[in-house]
């Protein structure tokens, strides 16, 4: 009856501990949404920033927040669309070039005309002549080092994309020296970004090249031909330098529909360095969870922006523990994930270590007792160190079958290079070749041969722990190597499972399951073969030759006092 209350409740104990260690929402390669959702709480959501924005006038921004929300289906987006038809109907004049200045209106004015375009890009506004001389009249009393070495700029005759702004096709040259001059007037670039603006022009008049300018220009300009003033100027706001605007222009560029969502994460978050970095390092994935990570407001974007790893989100768990009382449990693990990660992953893990521990306790009360035959063979406490193999085992296997993206290949970084040659200015540029390096071992490969490795080790050392029963067994040498005969199967464990995972590994690569190298494949035999000789030839060998000699002189070595009178105390 002792032993079936051992093993029930060893059982129940061991499901438990796996359950709470599921309930921890930490990875090793992914960030969850939980913690973004926590990390969130109390931090404005992408529908309060939007408010503020048409509090401060600001209609552009408003509106590609607006149209973020309802593209996901935010709840309030209704709300926030009200507001920004209220305040087109206080100043329609703003929703040509978006608003936010009062003092620009002198500027925008035209298009408060009934023939104004309801919206209209910032680089087609500045095309027209009339409007690029307004502009340059309100440029020329800056004392800005900036604004002036680009004013003077429009003097340029060795220009290399654009045509020169004094020839009969340099408006665009003009307008985009006027457009970069008016967003540093306004204050509307950081001092990085204005001071990499004022060096390339400062590096063009001195006659040093004009190529650097004209490659900031012309990420200026792409942004400008998708967005009007008060949208480009609220974008450009937190850019730090021309690395950032080239690869946020990049990302805009090729992804055009998800614009908004650019815009909407660069706004909630004010930091389009770190948001190039992770759309940069997940090419394939990261928008998508850039997009998701809006719904948890400016902390879960930030969140999701410094830990630099995809996000993961479980339906199942979501479902569990939204009903008591795993939610407060939940919680609980929620806010330790977060505070610290590293701590919550080894919390995790050593419930999962602990759950494995006692179903393999549970494993060993159920078994039947034995015989009085066999009672010469049990060790006292060495089914201990079974049990913590098979918990280490029960660790690998839970961790392959339930932490997310653990298989992940490395996305292809985005290139970020981008030149433009008008056919008027110059002649026909020959197609770049590029080539692609590749990593002798990707992730794969190293996950493979990680997996192969640990699980030799395992049945190595079980080999090992079956070695030292067979010292401490109460039996004649000559029954102890009958024994060690019987135990071959056991020792050759190794090669079976060297051979049967470079089997599976073969038929899983071959149909296009996984994507790995063939030494992934062979390493597995590899290992096997590796582990086995060790293990025969310094282990096994030297106690075999000792038992022999034991049976043939009939002389045992004498067990220390301790072995013993555990020996003497059945297990």
């Amino acid at each position: 009856m002792n032993r079936w209350v051992w093993f029930f409740g060893c059982i129940i104990l061991g499901l438990l501990a796996v359950g709470f260690g599921w309930l921890v929402p930490a990875h090793l390669r992914a960030v969850d949404a939980a913690v973004l959702e926590r990390a969130g709480r109390k931090t404005p959501s992408l529908l309060e920033r939007g408010q503020q924005l048409l509090k401060e006038g600001k209609l552009g921004p408003a509106e590609m927040l607006c149209r973020t929300a309802q593209d996901e289906h935010l709840a309030g987006r209704e709300t926030l669309a009200t507001a920004i038809t209220n305040l087109i109907a206080q100043h329609p004049g703003w929703q040509s070039w978006g608003g936010g200045e009062g003092h620009l209106d002198i500027l925008f004015a035209t298009n408060a005309t009934n023939s104004a375009p309801a919206w209209e890009p910032i680089t087609d506004w500045m095309l027209h002549s009339q409007n690029r001389a307004k502009t340059l009249e309100l440029l020329r009393p800056s004392r800005r080092p900036a604004t002036l070495e680009l004013l003077r700029c429009r003097g340029l005759t060795n220009t290399q994309v654009f045509s020169p702004s004094q020839s009969s096709s340099g408006q665009a040259f003009d307008a985009i020296l006027a457009l970069a001059g008016l967003l540093v007037d306004e204050d509307k670039m950081t001092q990085g970004l204005a001071n990499d603006f004022r060096k390339a022009a400062e590096q063009a008049n001195s006659g040093a090249g004009t190529q650097n300018l004209e490659d900031l220009l012309l990420d200026l300009m792409s942004l400008g031909q998708r967005l009007n003033w008060s949208q480009l100027a609220e974008l450009v706001g937190p850019i730090e330098d021309g690395t950032t605007l080239r690869q946020l222009t990049t990302f805009a560029r090729r992804n055009e529909a998800q614009l908004p969502v650019f815009f909407s994460a660069v706004e909630l978050s004010r930091r389009p360095a770190a948001l190039c970095g992770y759309l940069s390092e997940f090419s394939q994935t990261g928008l998508k969870d850039v997009t998701q990570a809006l719904r948890f407001r400016e902390g879960g974007v930030n969140e999701l922006l410094n830990r630099r790893q995809p996000l993961y989100i479980s339906a199942l768990r979501r479902e569990v523990t939204g009903k008591a009382p795993w939610s407060a449990m939940f919680g609980v693990a929620v806010d330790a994930t977060w505070q610290a990660p590293r701590l919550a992953v080894a919390i995790k893990w050593l419930l999962y270590l602990l759950g494995g521990f006692l179903l393999a306790a549970a494993m060993h009360f159920g078994r039947p007792a034995v015989s009085d035959l066999e009672q010469p063979l049990q060790v006292r406490g060495l089914h201990l160190a079974r049990e913590f193999l098979f918990a280490l085992g029960f660790l690998l296997v839970v961790l392959l079958l339930s932490e997310p993206f653990l298989a992940r290949e490395s996305q292809p970084k985005p290139e970020f290079h981008f030149r433009l040659r008008i056919p008027v200015v110059g002649g026909t540029v020959a197609a770049g070749t590029g080539t692609i390096k590749q990593r002798f071992m990707n992730e794969n490969v190293l996950l493979a041969l990680l997996l192969f490795f640990v699980l030799q080790g395992l049945l190595y050392i079980a080999c090992l722990v079956k070695l030292a029963e067979s010292r401490r067994q109460r039996v004649p040498a000559r029954i102890k190597i009958k024994l060690l005969e019987n135990e071959d199967h056991l020792f050759d464990a190794g090669l079976y499972l060297g051979f049967a995972g470079c089997i599976i590994s073969l038929i899983l690569f071959s149909v296009g399951v996984l994507k790995m190298s063939l030494m992934a494949a062979y390493s597995s035999t590899c290992f096997g073969i590796l582990f086995v000789c060790v293990f025969k030839i310094f282990h096994l060998r030297p106690l075999r030759r000792k038992l022999l000699l034991e049976a043939e002189t009939g002389v045992a070595e004498p067990l220390p006092a301790s072995s013993m009178v555990r020996a003497a105390t059945p297990s």
